[in-house]
């Protein structure tokens, strides 16, 4: 409908109303993707008929949408018909706009034909240029230039570029052709340009059983035919990615049952601006892939950001583009569900404006069930790509859904980097076929750590070592942890560690680890000396619970957005919340815990406020970072755990302590048959409720 053939474009046919163009159109003088110039709604318009009937649907004041409506392009629009009109009127235009696709569909008529599978004119140049490259690689081997290592990545590489090449040709060709095929890729509705490079292209490089890339190319594409040891080659692939596709869509499923049963609780609270904030970084976009805006959209700012907007303000569409494009902000502190101080439940400022409606969250709304399904659906997305491509590499997403589940379950890493345990001056050099790194801290280095509201746990003098806990908040969360071992000195508001002279740690590191730092860099606590993943238990320990949570975030938005997929980060937040919901009592205080007890970090906060209140002995805490399995397993609810996994051992460990269930979550109201504590009619519900316990008491 909205379509402009390459062909009538010069063509201009003038009418004097639309109706008498409608009726050229039933004669069959015209077609849609005619160029018409007519009067429509007090203005003289120049361009194609169905581009006007579209337009015809959508309110006077809308902005004329001269341009081929692509899946993506409609999305948009609707986006914006449902900010500037509200729910009903774009349910109005959505409901036409489905009557006149069903309409048009049926004059429409693609068939597809071999002519349609055009070949790509440069292709041969293209793959020339990629042998000789290749042989060139191969030749530098043979004179011992380089190890077999680097001549088998050399060569992957060219050949993932030449394919990249192969690629953005075809693009260009496919904008000026005026197939049914560009036509389908084009407009969103099937397929891709990657697919259609493998039909009338090359398929590439293609990936083994194991998922490295086989450094020979299989040249040849669908329309051309393989030969037989392509075939053969590209079998391998082909066969993976339909196991793949068996396997992993459980694999998803289960992660998105976890992600569920561990959020399953959260849901928003009133309002409330005591947020602290958490800080969101223009490195951490760019790092990511993504603009520094549209993590910043939506949310409410934590404090005032000079020339933009106030403390407790919303981040609107229009001021975080400007902010993205004022490079002198490196970062913005928002209200986020991982800052939240409310004991139970989110903010709803804190969670910011719900992307369904574009509107502030509302009231006791499910937030942590749409988080899990929010992080699930792509998922499993992730998941069936593998079978769309037939195992080409790159394609192939086996590193991705694995290193999801990964960081959800805080497991150690596979490939797992080396970190620097002290601040200071790193010495690099080598040993044989390994490199060794000695970071000495600098003499007299003094670190600082600032108290602000926390309460030491060292007195003046102490020696203290790595990793130990020298200040906490009065109810004892969030931990000042010393990154290097020596003399404390406590001030009013600071302690300041003065490093002891043989304060260096030295690193022995295999020879093919890749090393991130140079002989004489220096280096703080937590920063990587090698490439690879970081083991999430040793950051929390060296940075804390911020740079922690900033990582599991920053890395799984990255595997995503490598996708194609973009998640919000409000939803990523309840879920890394949930991990950080657990403590370890060191001191239960005149509690009724015992030491080692692993309970949520809320109960043992409004355990502390009572406490408070009556002059007792407060209890003292480690915080924890568990998987998504091991917290929804030590969750408040033994229903809730119960009715997860290990149901045996949940039942009897809730019996013999004699666990009382408080109803708090979804599923365990669920479970009993009961109105759960989400929704419109909550409140009116808890009214009724006190009400009714009121007239019994009379």
């Amino acid at each position: 409908l909205t379509y402009q053939r390459k062909e009538t474009k010069d063509v201009i046919n003038r009418f004097a109303s639309l109706d008498e163009a409608i009726m050229a159109l039933d004669a069959g003088e015209i077609v849609l993707q005619s160029k018409v110039s007519l009067p429509f709604r007090g203005s003289q318009r120049q361009t194609t008929l169905g581009r006007i009937l579209f337009n015809e649907i959508f309110p006077e004041d809308f902005e004329f949408q001269d341009a081929t409506m692509t899946k993506k392009k409609l999305s948009n629009v609707m986006s914006a018909t449902y900010q500037r009109y509200g729910q009903d009127e774009t349910a109005r235009i959505a409901d036409e706009l489905k009557d006149i696709g069903f309409d048009y569909a049926t004059y429409s008529g693609l068939s597809l034909g071999m002519d349609d599978f055009s070949e790509i004119k440069t292709f041969d140049d293209l793959i020339d240029a990629g042998e000789s490259k290749a042989a060139e690689i191969s030749e530098q081997y043979d004179q011992g230039f380089i190890t077999d290592e680097e001549r088998y990545r050399l060569t992957v590489e060219n050949w993932m570029e030449v394919d990249s090449k192969v690629q953005s040709t075809l693009t260009e060709q496919f904008e000026d052709e005026d197939s049914a095929m560009s036509v389908a890729v084009t407009s969103g509705a099937r397929g891709n340009i990657g697919q259609v490079k493998q039909a009338v292209g090359w398929l590439g490089v293609t990936a083994d059983a194991t998922g490295r890339a086989i450094e020979l190319p299989i040249k040849s594409g669908y329309k051309r035919g393989l030969t037989p040891l392509e075939y053969f080659i590209a079998t391998r692939g082909a066969r993976k990615g339909m196991i793949d596709t068996a396997l992993k869509t459980a694999d998803s499923g289960y992660l998105t049952r976890r992600l569920v049963d561990v959020s399953q609780d959260v849901f928003t609270v009133d309002t409330d601006d005591s947020d602290p904030g958490f800080s969101i970084f223009r490195s951490d976009a760019d790092e990511i892939g993504v603009s520094y805006g549209s993590r910043l959209e939506g949310r409410f700012a934590a404090q005032n950001v000079e020339k933009y907007v106030k403390k407790g303000e919303l981040i609107t569409a229009e001021i975080a583009e400007a902010i993205d494009a004022d490079k002198n902000i490196d970062g913005v502190k928002i209200m986020s569900v991982l800052s939240c101080t409310n004991a139970r439940g989110v903010t709803r400022k804190s969670y910011g404006i719900d992307p369904a409606t574009g509107a502030l969250v509302a009231d006791h709304y499910p937030v942590g069930v749409i988080a899990a399904q929010s992080i699930g659906e792509p998922g499993t997305q992730l998941t069936l790509r593998t079978f769309h491509s037939g195992g080409v590499a790159g394609e192939d997403i086996t590193t991705g859904l694995p290193r999801v589940e990964e960081l959800f379950e805080v497991r150690t890493p596979k490939g797992q980097a080396y970190l620097s345990e002290v601040s200071g001056i790193a010495n690099v050099w080598e040993e044989g076929d390994r490199y060794i790194v000695e970071v000495k801290a600098k003499d007299n280095a003094k670190v600082d750590y600032q108290l602000e509201d926390r309460k030491a746990n060292i007195s003046d003098g102490d020696e203290v070592n790595i990793g130990d806990v020298i200040a906490s908040e009065k109810e004892g969360s969030n931990p000042i942890v010393a990154a290097v071992a020596g003399k404390a000195k406590v001030l009013k508001k600071k302690i300041v560690i003065t490093p002891g002279s043989q304060n260096s740690v030295r690193y022995e590191i295999p020879g093919f680890k890749q090393l991130t730092v140079k002989d004489k860099d220096e280096v703080v606590a937590g920063q990587r000396l090698t490439n690879g993943s970081i083991n999430l238990h040793d950051l929390m320990k060296l940075q804390g619970v911020e740079a922690t949570q900033r990582y599991i975030m920053n890395e799984i938005l990255k595997i995503f957005a490598s996708q194609g997929q973009n998640i919000a980060d409000k939803h990523l937040e309840i879920i890394i919340r949930q991990m950080f919901s657990r403590v370890q009592i060191e001191d239960a205080g005149d509690s009724q815990y015992v030491t080692g007890d692993i309970v949520s970090k809320q109960a043992v906060q409004d355990e502390n406020e009572k406490l408070e209140k009556d002059g007792k002995n407060l209890i003292a805490y480690n915080q924890l970072l568990l998987g998504i399995t091991k917290a929804s397993l030590s969750t408040e609810s033994f229903l809730s755990a119960a009715s997860f996994q290990d149901t045996t051992r949940v039942l009897i460990g809730a019996a013999t302590s004699g666990k009382m269930d408080n109803l708090y979550g979804l599923k365990e109201n669920v479970i009993l048959g009961r109105l759960i504590p989400v929704g419109t009619g909550y409140n009116a519900y808890e009214k009724d409720e006190a009400e009714s316990k009121t007239v019994e008491q009379k």
